[in-house]
């Protein structure tokens, strides 16, 4: 009963209430926070991850700015039904070049941590210019007008500099030849092997990805949509058990 009366005063006194649940919300806190100043020791370095081409890297940047992650998260849980459905769960390492990482915890379309590969860069033209044109259900809204938005990708290199201010690690050459290659990658008979060199051969994907002359904003996306899972071999991947 003692402790119970205690109780009852903590509940009864407002201004005591509030300092009390301040200070455990503020250790709960700590404790949730404080580990993320410590994420560099516990990522698993991971055989394949790179940080974004310079195409890649404004396609993420058209993706967030359509709002692409309100209806879609790029997260894979542990569990049977979403690996069955999805493909090999998410890693950390995935998202660590990511600033913010697009987890998300709703999907009014379908999880797009694997969708790189899967559909032709055609299917994706498709999907954008008319959603309900490959899939009739879809309530996706119509995002044609990036076919016919061109990017000239004249701001890429500072986009690039300020990622490597939060730790991606850009390299002084990447950066000298952002724009380089920035076009290069959507060009299959250009001067493509720095862009290889940089970036790594079997990770890049060269592609007109529009099928139109010039680079517009759909180019930019479907580059980044087409990459999304393909990293990491999850055919020899085996996870550090020591960590």
């Amino acid at each position: 009963m003692g402790i119970l009366n205690k109780h009852a005063k903590l509940e009864k006194n407002v201004t005591l209430l509030a300092i009390c649940a301040f200070f455990v919300v503020t250790i709960g806190g700590l404790v949730q926070i404080v580990p993320l100043f410590y994420l560099e020791n516990t990522i698993e370095d991971v055989e394949g991850m790179r940080p974004y081409t310079p195409l890649e890297l404004a396609g993420r940047e058209i993706y967030l700015r359509e709002g692409c992650y309100v209806c879609h998260s790029q997260m894979i849980r542990p569990m049977r039904d979403e690996v069955e459905r999805y493909g090999h769960y998410s890693l950390a390492a995935e998202s660590q070049y990511d600033h913010p990482f697009q987890w998300g915890s709703k999907r009014t379309g379908p999880d797009l941590a694997r969708v790189g590969g899967r559909y032709s860069d055609e299917w994706h033209v498709d999907h954008l210019r008319d959603p309900q044109s490959v899939v009739p259900e879809s309530v996706m809204p119509k995002y044609g007008f990036l076919e016919d938005t061109r990017i000239e990708g004249e701001h890429i290199e500072d986009l690039m500099a300020t990622n490597r201010l939060v730790g991606v690690p850009y390299t002084d050459e990447m950066l000298e030849n952002a724009r380089a290659d920035f076009r290069a990658q959507v060009d299959p008979f250009g001067d493509i092997d720095g862009l290889y060199e940089r970036y790594g051969e079997e990770s890049v994907n060269v592609s007109n990805f529009d099928g139109q002359p010039e680079i517009t904003e759909a180019d930019a996306l479907i580059a980044y949509l087409q990459m999304l899972g393909t990293l990491v071999d999850f055919s020899t991947f085996t996870p550090d058990a020591s960590r």
